[in-house]
This record gives structure tokens, sequence and C-alpha cells, in this order.
């Protein structure tokens, strides 16, 4: 059977599956998150008893991941084939965890994704601080937002305030006069949103949301000290670089460029004049962003574009692939760096950055980011899954593992899964953005 026969026999069997297994799901409800990429997609499933609240750890019961199709340049532009992709590793998860799941968090970088901060204040009585006056500070806030054509995936407080105390995580019982908000809202575009919704439900899911994928990483492979003082999570994909900033034990920016590791592959593949498997080839085993010993002398072979039987491989210098890949990381890096400078972002002075993403493997990228930000550099990995086996626990897999961290441990402030899970009642003229807010905050702080 080929691919694509096995792709529609997945998506033809789902529905069967689903619905003969909904009584199950209602005693035992999972956590799915599918990490959608230009490179791959990978769905990791949580049971409830997977997570340990005492340790902090959690065991993903079923991971599954697929080469990604459909997926390209920050945006879906084959709906078909991610349908299939986001089914087949669906499906693979949940045969390694031997039981089906209904919903999915999308956790990616797609959609052009990046932040604001708001800040609102409202008057306060004689009695004690509740849900109601945050509901009211949140409302304010809200309504400074205008995003004609974005759809908002984060509702963040940076931090409360009463009166001159300021860095207050959850002010309710207080006293005061005034209570004070900073707010930061993730956002993305609305369309690339409805399209990620439509493509779990063509694979027979129910959409619960999307995750920022720099968010996530930073969840999965941070340390608390690090969101404290201050760090910059760099997820760098496939098709996009983005950045997570945090300061104060919170986020506080989102930025994003529509450049990543595929990139590099196309500019070895023209270099090279040759394929883009072959030039994926080439940076796997020989890539590095940095020069290395008779890298001059040593010669490496590409095989030719084409199909030509009579054409003999490609022969280069080791020496003419770093000049490809070494200006293209920097390049990247030094975008993503002015942008976050650009963008005012509160940025510590002993802020350290975080790499993680597939692209962040590739030889000397930590070294080109040392020299790009000034700053200490580490690769990050899932930290909280000491469970999963050496293939899921690289780079690459922190956006998916921060996804099950984020609903297992918070931030109880991350209102995604509860603001998309409830979208449609949203975009209905029944919603009621007040109702929604005392909702979420029941649901989060």
């Amino acid at each position: 059977m080929g691919p694509d026969a096995k792709m529609t026999d997945v998506l033809s069997r789902a529905p069967a599956r689903r619905e003969g297994l909904k009584s199950a799901l209602a005693r035992a409800p999972v956590t799915a998150a599918v990490d959608l990429g230009a490179s791959k997609v990978a769905c990791f499933i949580m049971k409830p008893d997977g997570v340990n609240k005492a340790e902090r750890t959690l065991n993903a019961c079923g991971v599954g991941y697929v080469q990604s199709h459909g997926v390209r340049g920050g945006a879906v532009v084959d709906i078909d084939a991610a349908i299939q992709s986001i089914a087949l590793a669906v499906e693979r998860a949940e045969t390694v965890a031997g039981l089906s799941v209904h919903g999915v968090t999308i956790s990616c970088s797609l959609g052009q994704q990046s932040s604001l901060t708001v800040r609102a204040q409202v008057s306060l009585g004689a009695r004690p601080i509740s849900d109601l006056d945050l509901s009211r500070a949140l409302g304010m806030a809200l309504a400074q937002v205008r995003l004609n054509g974005r759809r908002v995936i984060h509702l963040l407080p940076i931090a409360w305030s009463v009166d001159s105390q300021r860095g207050i995580r959850d002010p309710r019982a207080m006293f005061g006069k005034v209570l004070g908000l900073e707010l930061l809202v993730v956002h993305m575009n609305e369309s690339i949103f409805r399209t990620l919704g439509h493509c779990v439900e063509r694979a027979h899911l129910s959409f619960e949301g999307v995750v920022a994928a720099p968010f996530a990483s930073a969840l999965s492979a941070l340390e608390d000290d690090e969101m404290d003082l201050g760090s910059i999570c760099i997820d760098m994909g496939g098709g996009s670089t983005s950045a997570a900033v945090f300061a104060g034990g919170s986020l506080v920016h989102i930025d994003s460029l529509a450049v990543g590791g595929h990139h590099v592959t196309q500019d070895i593949a023209r270099g090279f004049q040759t394929s883009v498997t072959g030039a994926e080839r080439l940076k796997t085993l020989y890539g590095s962003a940095i020069a290395s010993t008779n890298e001059d002398r040593e010669m490496i072979e590409a095989p030719p574009r084409g199909d030509d039987p009579g054409a003999g491989p490609v022969t280069a210098p080791r020496s003419l692939l770093k000049g490809i890949i070494a200006p293209r990381v920097e390049e990247t890096l030094e975008l993503l760096r002015d942008r976050l400078k650009a963008s005012g972002a509160p940025m510590e002075p002993g802020a350290s950055v975080i790499l993680t993403g597939g692209a962040s493997q590739l030889v000397g990228a930590r070294e080109t980011a040392v020299r790009v930000f000034d700053r200490p550099v580490r690769l990050g990995r899932p930290r909280r899954a000491p469970h999963l086996a050496d293939s899921a626990s690289g780079p690459a897999f922190c956006s998916a593992t921060g996804v099950l961290h984020r609903a297992a441990f918070g931030p109880r402030e991350a209102a995604s899964g509860s603001l998309n899970g409830r979208a449609r009642r949203q975009d209905g003229p029944r919603g009621n953005p007040i109702s929604q807010i005392t909702g979420w905050l029941r649901d989060n702080l």
C-alpha cells in the first residue's frame, strides 16, 4: 500500500473508530498535542495519570511523528496534504498509546504570530478584590485591542498591581483603591487560524486551540530561574524561526520570522545544483555554520538534479557548504535580534538564550547565536518528560512536550485553550465577552 493510500485509509477509518470509543473517552479524558511544522508533524498523548504533581514530571503514553506535507513558509499551502499528515501522526500516537483521542491542541509558528502589551486600571470599592474586579480590568484592557484580521490565541497577564504594589500574581482578596493590569495579547492571522481548525476537523478531530510554538517550547525547555531572571527561547523550525521572551517569571513578548531550516536546504540545493533531498542529506551529514579543519581539502558529493542516468555526482569542497549555511543562519538570527530590539521587549541584560526546534541541532548554530546575541546560549530539550524515548526527546520535540506541560502545570493564566475552545460561541451573535472573561478567570486563576 502506497503512502497516499495509507493516509486515505487512516482518514476513512477515523470516524468509526472515534465513534466507538466515545464512552471510554468520557471516562478517561486525555491530552493530545499536535506540533504542526514544515519539517514534521508530531503528536504526543498524555493520560490523566501521566502527571506527577509531586515531582512536576509528565509521561506521554503515545508518541507519533511523520514527515510534514502541505506546510511551508509559515502557512498551510496544501490543505489535503496537511490533513493527511495530521491524521497519520495522530493515528501513530494512538496506536502506541492504545487509545483514541477526540480533540487536539495545535502547536505551531504559523500565521505571523506576534504580541502586544496593553494596560488598564479600574477603581476599587471598600470590599476585597473579586473575580468581577479582575473581569472589569481584563475587559477594559481588551477594549483597547483592535486587531483586524487577527485572532487572539493567548491572554497572559504579565502582572497585576494594587495601588503602589506591583508584580502581584493574584490580587483577589486584597484591598486597595486602584487595580492595575499589564496584559500580553498574543495573536496570529485569522485566516490561518480558521484553516488550522478546518484541517483538524477534516481529520475527524475536535479543534481545541492553538499554542504559540515558542511559548510551548519555553514551557518545556526553560528552568524556573531562567523565566524569573530573564531569557529568550528561540524555536528554530523548518519553515519559521520564532522567539518567546520571558522576564519576571512571565511571558512578555512573542515574535516570529517566516525563515527556517528549509531555506538553508534550498540555498544548498541551488548552490550545489542538487535536489532538495540531496541538499537535506548534505546538511544533515556535513552541514555546519562554523569553520572546521581541512574543510577546503575535504570533498563531498551530492546527487545531480534531474533523472539523467549519465550525469555524475556533484563534487565540491566542504568549505562551499559552510559558505552557504553560515550566512543564512547568521542572517536569520540577526533579523530576529533586530526585531526583538525594535519591539522594545524588556530583555534583561543577563538574559540567556535557549535554542529549540529541529534546525537548532545544526552544528554551529549555538556558536552563531552566541556571536549574534552576545549572550550565553544553550540547546534546550524537554525537561520534565523523563520517559521519552531518545528519538523523541531532542530539541525538535520541545513544542509538543510544552503543550502537555501547559495542560498539566500551567501557567494558570494561559488562556488559549479556554478561548479557542469556545471559538464558535465567541463568533456567534450571543457571545458575551465579559461572561467569557469571567469563565476564563474561574478556569485559570
